[in-house]
């Protein structure tokens, strides 16, 4: 009756029964008609299949050619596109079409048509604000356009008669933005001398009244001094990538009539020409909050004495750090030295601006998009993070909140080939923002969460699916539930080679492994479908640092920070996973907000038995009382390195200190449950918390006998009590093996299948009598368990990698290279198989390399393939029979029924990455700018079949 019950209530599982009628053709998996979960997995609907990021390079659009590409994509297996506008790419011909403006009747019925072919082939369409990041347009009045507030520090030896004029400071404080603003407009706010060193803020000469618009002339008295400018200015930024219509200044995000303004525009123009946006468009998306560093409104001195009970501009100018781009800190001790219990009062002073900029940003912003969003019917999705907003909190009431992933960023790592905790980033697919973004989707009960994958910005030309799959793998192990990639370019069959490009994979026709790419999507369909049905399990939860960090250093740059106070947060949480536990992030908002029921701090249906704080020293006394009742009632809060022993903020500090310590005594009398620990020396935190979770009994979900750094998992739980295990070996080029064992209980009378991502097909696993499993991990192999009640079915019965009557077929391969970009073909004789970048006849090929020979056998029936090491995609036949298509890991083929006794020809066609040869193409700047800039050079890239190949019984 249950069973029958939860199929009724789940709508999207419930029409994959009519789905089930056409799934005859998936071979051995009887039951699949009374098994929702699995008919999805077989046959995902468009929301579970990636989209792109769909880039309307320059707006320069037609009809014919968005349903071209639209077919494409779907041919593709994408299920949907985020219609992006954005400016056209330098270097390229635009062939002579022109723009159409943002927002003009032309551009919206482009729109209007690709979101109805959209939906009419079965696609999803969202819709980008605005155009670029972050967004605006030519047209904001100066009033509605982003403010920064800066200070200009200049060393002055007196007794001297100080001038200068206000052009210069302007000149010298002149922000560094991404895209400067010809309209900015500068005012200088105060003008202040200090002592250096600085002891007080009873020192402060205010000259503010010196200031003409000609000079700021003053008296300097003897002795060492700083002279403090405090200077704002309007329209200091320009869109990054903005299209016509929607580039120009940066709209003012703390403004809420002027985010009101803006919004309303887009929506009531479109809808008075073409209708209920909700009709076309799933969602309405926000790109990352790359505010150029915007700190500054009209109202923000009156609002922060509101709000903290005190005036903050004679503190204003002290609080600041030198920034540049993307108003990233360069100098921390800018301006004069300072006491150390001044430096105390203006952290204090700066967490509260902080805090109150990010409070103005979620309301005035983040409220107003998403009940915008809600008022026209269509969903909200964003990525709600960027210097100065909450990097979870901003995310809890989107509709979709989104993360983003990268192949590579600016530090130039090897994503699959290191995983160092040296640097959190390193060897990491996903960003540090994933998490949190992810964590607020648990915590308000959401299933999608989506990301932008895989940014690239270097290897252009050079991605394999292989890494896209890698990296992407990585984004579900920290909560990513669906994948967006980054980008498809709007590119006209006729534009020159390469075709117009942003950046982005080169997700296009003519990419060499674009026949392909459906592999990857059917894999990411499969994987998605299933996580969007259940929820991510985690019974513990961390709380970072991040108002120590404010308080300190100042908001970062997210989702890459330049500093962290505590950069072993993420490795914490992986640590847990690769211990085979796992954890969300919480905040001190969070915290607040939660209940204590059993020992269990409660918010929503999450519930934590454990909490870490990694680093933390400062925490409001409120936060604190929760941590206390936390622990009375029987929940345990493991702190690592420091203790929380002050508050936050100005404002009757003396007093929250005081109640803060003796809130900690509270919490130190309960040494079993309030637990300090120091963290790794040697910096290996898997090992380190492997010991600390067996001395404090720490819970997990399954053991691991010998845990691996590249190997990550996570569980989920569905409606019905059954239940998913996603587990992933990292690394790109090695092997591993380990023993896991399902410990969790509600698993006990389950049986366990494989589900195959490659092949849509189920397999029941045969454990250990202890629901242990001793699991062969290939480079990048992933698999997806499944406990449930099904039964009957094949049994899983993984290829071998290793065999009886070996024979070695490295050698003597006939290859024809059928380059793609140039056409023909070329015949070359390979005596040994080799790596085309270290064969100079073969390293700038491009294409599709066939790989003939014959051979003999006569040894055995149940025989298999193994090509070893393969750079690029593989396809295999067997006396003219293929054998089917393999794009990462393992290269192992099964050959029975293929082979007959005596004479065999085998080809192996390897299909290449095409940045190689793209560094030839001199003559080609938009390729070279990609390839060979400089600072950017990309490294030769492995192509080909490498080995070694063996033959060998099972």
């Amino acid at each position: 009756m249950k069973r029958r019950l939860f199929l009724q209530q789940s709508s999207l599982l419930g029409a994959s029964f009519f789905l089930a009628k056409n799934l005859k053709a998936f071979g051995s998996n009887s039951h699949a008609d009374t098994d929702p979960y699995f008919n999805l997995f077989q046959a995902p609907t468009a929301g579970n299949r990636p989209f792109v990021r769909w880039w309307w390079n320059g707006n320069k659009v037609n009809k014919n050619e968005l349903r071209r590409e639209l077919m494409l994509l779907k041919e593709a297996g994408i299920g949907g596109v985020e219609i992006n506008p954005i400016s056209f790419p330098k270097r390229t011909d635009d062939l002579g079409i022109p723009s159409l403006k943002w927002l003009s009747p032309e551009w919206i019925d482009m729109v209007q048509y690709a979101a109805t072919e959209s939906k009419k082939i079965g696609l999803t369409a969202d819709l980008i604000v605005g155009s670029g990041w972050p967004f605006g347009s030519e047209d904001l009045k100066e009033e509605e356009t982003a403010q920064v507030v800066l200070v200009h520090c200049e060393s002055i030896e007196g007794p001297t008669r100080y001038g200068v004029r206000p052009y210069h400071i302007f000149n010298m404080i002149d922000p560094a933005v991404t895209d400067k603003n010809p309209l900015r407009n500068p005012e200088i706010l105060s003008v202040k001398l200090v002592k250096d060193p600085m002891e007080s803020m009873a020192e402060v000469i205010d000259y503010t009244d010196r200031i003409s618009a000609d000079k700021i002339e003053i008296d300097v008295p003897p002795g060492n001094y700083v002279l403090y400018v405090l200077v704002k200015f309007k329209a200091f930024a320009s869109v990054i990538n903005g299209a016509p219509g929607a580039a120009g200044s940066i709209l003012n995000h703390m403004d809420k009539q002027t985010v009101t303004r803006y919004l309303d525009r887009m929506s009531t123009r479109m809808q008075e020409q073409i209708g209920p946006l909700k009709d076309y468009v799933r969602a309405l998306f926000t790109d990352s909050m790359e505010l150029e560093g915007c700190n500054w409104c009209d109202d923000f001195a009156v609002e922060f004495e509101r709000r903290r009970g005190y005036d903050l501009m004679p503190y204003l100018p002290f609080i600041l750090f030198k920034v540049g781009r993307l108003g990233a800190v360069v100098d921390e001790n800018y301006g004069a030295k300072k006491s150390k219990e001044l430096s105390e009062l203006l952290s204090r002073v700066r967490f509260d601006y902080e805090f109150t900029k990010a409070c103005l940003l979620k309301e005035r912003f983040t409220d107003t998009y998403v009940n915008w969003c809600r008022s026209l019917g269509v969903k909200s999705r964003a990525q709600a993070y960027g210097r100065g907003f909450f990097p979870l909190e901003s995310s809890l009431e989107y509709d979709i909140p989104e993360g983003e992933s990268w192949t590579t960023n600016y530090l130039r790592h090897k994503l699959g080939e290191e995983m160092s905790d040296e640097d959190y980033r390193r060897g990491r697919g996903y960003t540090m923002i994933d998490k949190y973004v992810s964590s607020a989707a648990h915590l308000k009960g959401k299933r999608l969460v989506s990301c932008e994958e895989m940014t690239n910005t270097y290897l252009v030309f050079n991605t394999q699916l292989e890494l896209l799959k890698l990296g992407s793998d990585q984004s579900a192990l920290s909560g990513i539930t669906h994948s967006v990639w980054h980008g498809f370019n709007y590119s006209p069959l006729e534009a020159p080679f390469p075709g117009w490009i942003q950046y982005g994979s080169f997700y296009n026709e003519r990419n060499n492994w674009w026949p392909y790419f459906k592999y990857l999507n059917d894999y990411k369909a499969r994987l998605s479908s299933q996580l969007q049905q259940g929820d991510y399990y985690a019974d513990m939860a961390i709380l970072p640092a991040n108002y120590d960090l404010w308080t300190e250093n100042g908001v970062q740059t997210d989702p890459f920070p330049e500093k962290l106070n505590v950069p072993y947060t993420s490795l914490l949480w992986e640590a847990i996973s690769k211990n085979g536990g796992n954890a969300d992030y919480i905040t001190e908002i969070i915290l607040q907000d939660c209940t204590v029921e059993k020992g269990k701090l409660c918010y929503g249906k999450r519930r934590y038995s454990v909490l870490f704080l990694p680093g933390i020293k400062r925490m409001s006394p409120a936060a604190m009382s929760r941590l206390v009742e936390f622990v009375i009632a029987g929940g345990r809060v493991i702190t690592i390195e420091t203790l929380p022993q002050q508050s936050l903020g100005l404002q009757d500090h003396i007093k929250k200190d005081e109640e803060v310590r003796q809130l900690l005594k509270r919490l130190q009398s309960y040494p079993d449950r309030f637990i300090a620990v120091k963290k790794p020396q040697e910096n290996n935190f898997m090992d380190w918390y492997r010991l600390l979770m067996r001395k404090y009994q720490l819970p997990h979900y399954l053991r691991m006998d010998q845990p691996d750094r590249y190997v990550m998992q996570m569980r989920y739980m569905r409606d019905d009590g059954s239940e998913c295990y996603f587990i992933q070996n990292a690394h790109r080029l090695n092997s591993t093996t380990i023993n896991i064992s399902f410990a969790a209980p509600e698993i006990r009378k389950q049986n366990c299948w494989l589900w195959d991502l490659d092949s849509g097909k189920r397999f029941r696993v045969e454990l250990d009598k202890d629901n242990s499993l001793l699991l062969d991990l290939g480079p990048t192999d992933a698999y997806l368990f499944v406990f449930d009640q099904h039964r009957g079915g094949d049994t899983w019965q993984p290829l071998s990698t290793t065999g009886n009557n070996t024979l070695d077929l490295s050698s003597q391969w006939n290859v024809e290279l059928l380059h793609k970009q140039e056409g023909g073909s070329k015949q070359i004789l390979l005596s040994r198989l080799v790596d085309f970048k270290d064969d100079e006849r073969l390293m700038w090929f491009s294409g599709t390399a066939n790989y003939r020979r014959s051979f003999s056998w006569s040894a055995g029936d149940n025989v298999l393939l193994n090509l070893g090491r393969v750079a690029g995609v593989s396809e295999v036949f067997v006396n003219g029979k293929s054998l089917g298509v393999k794009w990462y890991g393992r290269r192992i083929y099964n050959l029975i029924g293929s082979l007959k006794q005596g004479d065999n020809q085998i080809e192996i066609r390897i299909t290449t990455t095409m940045g190689n040869y793209m560094k030839t193409l001199k003559d080609n700047e938009n390729a070279q700018y990609w390839v060979n800039r400089k600072g950017r050079e990309q490294e030769m890239q492995s192509m080909g079949l490498i080995g070694p190949v063996t033959l060998y019984t099972s």
